[in-house]
Parts: C-alpha cells; structure tokens; sequence
C-alpha cells in the first residue's frame, strides 16, 4: 500500500493529508494552527468524510512548524487517531508551493530547488518562506521519504509570451522575472481534467474556462487541455476582485495614493492586499455575509456583489473570446465557486447572448463532488466540480516517485 502525505505550510499553519493512494483514500487530514502563539490547536480527522470518521481536538503549544507537524505525526501513529503503524509507511511527502518562479513542473526536492524557492520569496512574501520551512521539517521527519513541490504557479507556464509578458522595458523581464505567473493551478489542473472524465474526453482536445472563486479567487482559459491565460499575475493580486484583495486596477491609483493620502509604499500593499475586495467594500469578505447584509437591505453589499460578479464575467467573456468561442465547459470551484448559487446566477445569467443558460433548478441544489447545472438548452456545459488540491498533489508526487 503506497501512502503519501500531503502538506501545506502557511506562516502559522501546517494543512495535511494522508493518502492511500491504491484507493484514493484519505486515511487522515488535519490543521495545526496558531503555531507560535501562546496556545496552538490541531484538529485532526481520521477516514474524513465518511462513516467512519473521527475528529480530535487538541490545544497545547508549538512553538515551530517542528513541534506541530511531529504532533500530527504522533497522532497518525498512535492512540486512537492512529492511521500507520511506523514512519516508514509513508513513502512520499508532496509539498504544495503557491510560486514556482519558471519551475514548469513539479519536482523532486534537491538543495538547488530550495535555493531556487529562496530566490523567488520577493514573488510570494507571505507563502514561500513558510513553504521552505515545512520542507526542511518534513525532511528531518520523514528522512527515507521522497519529497516533492509541487508549485500553484506550474500549470500556467504554458501560456504563451504574448499573453504572460507586460508591456514594461524588456530589460525589466531580463533581469527581475517581472511576468505573468498566476496561482490556483494545481486547482484549475485538477478540474479540467476531472471536466475532461465526466465529458468522456480526452484532456488534450477540451477547452475549458475554469472559475476557482474563493476568498482568493482566478479564472482561467484553457485550450486542448493546457492554459493560454490566466487572471492572476506576477503575483495573487491582480485579477478579479476577492476576499480581501482588489484585483486589477490603474497602477497609477498606487502613485495617487502616495502622493495624496500621505502612505508609504508597504501601507498602500497592505490596503491592496488586506483591507480591499468584499471587505474594502462593505465590511465583511465572507459571501455568506455579505448575501445576509444584502437581504437586510445593505446597499454597500449589494454593491459588492454586483461588482465581483461584473469581473467574472469580463474575464470569462475575454476568455471566450481568446477560445474563438470553441467550449467544451464552463467550470466553477473553490468555497464560493462550489457552493455560491447566487453568484453563479449573477454571472451566468450575464452571459446568456453567448449561448450559456443555467438550470436553475440544479444551480440551486448543494452538489456533491461534482453537478452538470446547465440547462438542457444551453450552448455550454456548465459544471460544478469539487477541487481536491492535495488529491492532485499527491497524484503528481506518486508519478515522480
């Protein structure tokens, strides 16, 4: 039985799961959380959704990502969390990273690649640096393991030039990387290729606009199964509106700002990336909430909406058009895209003159791991599919293992 775990390591969290990959299963998944502070928690869930699932709560210390993963690991172990009877059962550790830099795939984890990771940290501030130190933790624990990155960034590298280029001084590509990069790929890889089985086709002759909507949210265009563009840039910030970042706008709004708001330049970041989108708008960045502060008669929420519905459906309309309007799918996932009804209404029923037409009937139902909620009439499939990241991580850590 081969078991791979997969980790994803923020600046105070370690996220996991581990996979029976003869199966699929998943055999145990967790959040150790508030690593650093004065108290910590991990939830850990064994066999998670399904009838014979647990979960466990425990509160206690972790100074370092160190003391919380070799808890989790304790709990895989021993006790009735228990999942494996020794470490070496786990013969593959996959690593998820949000920026790759140029990496095209995933790899295997060598000092040149963590060097390589170092050198991209200026791309993803937050991200990078707690993703090196789950790697090198990782590594002390699960020594016989092969580890293996694998980068958000990856599956967008096959855009082409003109479409991942700025306009800016050549020299400014040259000698910093400043490009197109994107995010969310092993989310919107996962998907068309899950579109791609339920349409009985092969992945190398679907094209697919795939809509991951979350807190952080991107769409992007796919042709014959590879990504010609995507919303997200050089980094998660630009795009559509999210959570609690803005998405495009004028750059020159940064140089207004300084000049005439008195801020610095790392002020104006954090207003960009902390204090904008759905919570720079009405206050909250939650769509449950915001739907609840629109049925109170909020007219800033409803603003909200009517604003991040107005993005998708630019950048799917653009899309389309990039596509030559040769669809196979519309796909929408992630927490908002999955479950949001509301927000696929808004959107879709926005792009009727192109040929999509929603069932509203089946938009309305919760859907499992998967839903087909066009209507019978409509020119476009339009799906919801369930992402499973660390399915996907895991997949591409086994095929390299």
């Amino acid at each position: 039985m081969t078991k791979i775990l997969v980790i994803n390591c923020g600046s105070s969290t370690i996220k996991y799961q581990l996979f029976n990959m003869d199966s699929k299963e998943v055999l145990c998944s967790g959040l150790v959380e508030k690593i650093g502070e004065s108290i910590s928690r991990i939830t850990h869930k064994k066999f998670p959704d399904t009838d014979k699932a647990t979960k466990t709560v425990i509160e206690e210390r972790f100074p370092t990502h160190a003391e919380g993963m070799r808890k989790a690991v304790d709990m895989m172990m021993n006790g009735e969390t228990a999942v494996i009877s020794d470490i070496s059962e786990i013969g593959g550790v996959g690593h998820r990273i949000v920026h790759g830099g140029s990496y095209v795939k995933p790899m295997i984890v060598t000092d040149e690649v963590k060097a390589n990771l170092e050198k991209v940290i200026p791309l993803a501030p937050l991200h990078n640096p707690a993703h090196l130190i789950g790697i090198n933790v990782a590594q002390e624990i699960f020594p016989n393991a092969k580890h293996v990155v694998v980068f958000d960034t990856a599956f967008h590298q096959t855009m082409p030039d003109y479409a991942f280029m700025y306009p800016l001084p050549y020299e400014i590509y040259e000698k910093y990387a400043v490009r197109k990069y994107g995010a969310h790929g092993t989310s919107h890889k996962y998907v068309a290729r899950r579109c791609a089985q339920l349409l009985n086709k092969p992945l190398d002759q679907c094209n697919f606009i795939t809509c991951h909507i979350g807190s952080g949210s991107s769409v992007s265009a796919i042709k014959n199964g590879l990504c010609i563009d995507t919303s997200m840039g050089l980094t998660p910030l630009d795009g559509l509106m999210m959570g609690t970042r803005c998405g495009s706008i004028d750059l020159a709004t940064v140089g207004f700002l300084m000049r005439n708001a008195g801020l610095n330049i790392d002020e104006v970041d954090k207003m960009m990336t902390q204090q904008s989108g759905l919570i720079g708008i009405c206050g909250v960045n939650d769509m449950r909430d915001v739907h609840a502060k629109i049925a109170a008669g909020d007219k800033k929420a409803k603003l909200a909406l009517d604003m991040l519905t107005y993005r998708i459906r630019s950048f799917i309309g653009a899309y389309f058009a990039q596509l030559n309007g040769q669809l196979d799918a519309l796909v929408w996932t992630a927490g908002v895209g999955e479950n949001d009804e509301i927000v696929r209404k808004e959107v879709v029923n926005g792009l009727t003159g192109l040929g999509f037409k929603l069932d509203e009937n089946a938009n309305n139902q919760r859907p499992g791991e998967y839903a087909l909620i066009s209507a019978p009439d409509s020119k476009f499939k339009i799906y919801v599919i369930r992402t499973n990241e660390e399915l996907e991580i895991a997949n591409e850590t086994l095929a390299l293992m």
